[in-house]
């Protein structure tokens, strides 16, 4: 007899309250498990049911939180039984391709294999279902001419990414050499990626580990959330500077050991801690005029694909995160 899928690793979890949501232009799709389908993992079953679909992009929405078993989240392990009813919803589709934009960058260092960037606030990385003009990967291929092919049509040359409010310094890989050799560093943890942020409050213990992992918020898809079936996620803290306020804030130094989507800002948040002015995971705080979280990705180190040299980059605080530590420091918040 097929084992049911709370014993793969969701046991203990309740149902969701509510339907998963759907985003703009998305799908929903809902099927009920035959009896000759009882035992089949969830990825399997998917792919069986939509083969127009890889059973890659089945795993990829499973992890994202947007695959249910009858109103729980499961792993793509799980497996099924007769009658279970199994709800997906699909995002809508990606642009296939990418048109170069002439858009000015703030090149950091380039050579043959790879170039590393310092992106503004508001920049998306690549274009997606919100935004198709403007991303730092046409910016990056009107520079480049051509980027590595592993990232695909859309994220061509994306080794990691930064959400588009967040500042700082990014690796881009031109070949497909330098760009698998960047991503197994970041797979085994060996690429440095400090930040600096502003959040609500002293935070405490002034140094210390996060570790919690982290998925997709059950009914608001827009944001992540700490939870027990997500992926794991380690950030390193240590507080470089309290400042008085109004309201009391401190100005801190982070490390990812991991890079899960909002990784820094889930956690800070989790901990009672959001990221000044963060429009998703700082609700009724109040507003400092920065307009956007206070995180840059401040220092950024790996291993040179083709050299074998260590690299390791720095990016001043933007103007505006300066300007609002000084007036948090001067009580002129």
């Amino acid at each position: 007899m097929a084992r049911r899928h709370d014993e793969e690793g969701t046991k203990g979890l309740r149902p969701e309250a509510r339907p998963l949501g759907l985003p703009a232009g998305g799908e929903r799709r809902v099927w009920q498990v035959r009896p000759e389908e009882a035992g089949l993992r969830l990825d399997q079953f998917l792919a069986r049911r939509e083969p127009q679909r890889s059973r890659a992009f089945w795993q990829k929405r499973i992890e994202a939180g947007d695959v249910r078993v009858n109103g729980q989240v499961a792993p793509k392990k799980a497996l099924l039984n007769r009658g279970d009813q199994v709800e997906a919803v699909i995002p809508p589709p990606e642009p296939d391709w990418i048109r170069p934009e002439p858009i000015p960058l703030n090149i950091v260092y380039e050579d043959p294999h790879l170039i590393v960037v310092d992106k503004p606030a508001g920049m998306v990385v690549h274009p997606g279902a919100g935004q198709k003009e403007g991303s730092l990967v046409a910016a990056l291929l009107a520079h480049c001419g051509a980027l590595s092919s592993v990232g695909g049509r859309i994220r061509p040359g994306i080794v990691h990414r930064l959400d588009k409010e967040t500042s700082g310094l990014l690796v881009a890989a031109k070949n497909d050499r330098a760009h698998l050799s960047l991503a197994r560093q970041l797979r085994a943890r060996q690429v440095l990626r400090i930040y600096r942020a502003i959040a609500y409050g002293f935070v405490e213990p002034e140094k210390g580990i996060i570790a919690l992992p982290i998925g997709r918020h059950p009914t608001q898809r827009v944001r992540m959330a700490v939870r027990p079936d997500g992926r794991p996620a380690i950030t390193h803290f240590q507080v470089l500077e309290y400042l008085p306020g109004p309201p009391r804030c401190t100005f801190l130094q982070l490390r990812l050991e991991t890079g899960r989507t909002h990784q820094i800002r889930v956690h800070l948040s989790h901990q009672g801690f959001p990221l000044v002015d963060d429009p998703v995971y700082a609700p009724g705080r109040p507003a400092l005029g920065l307009g956007r979280q206070a995180l840059h990705a401040a220092e950024l180190g790996f291993e040179h694909p083709v050299t074998g040299e260590w690299l390791q980059f720095r990016s001043p605080l933007p103007e505006a995160m300066e300007a609002l530590l000084e007036r948090l420091r001067g009580g002129q918040g």
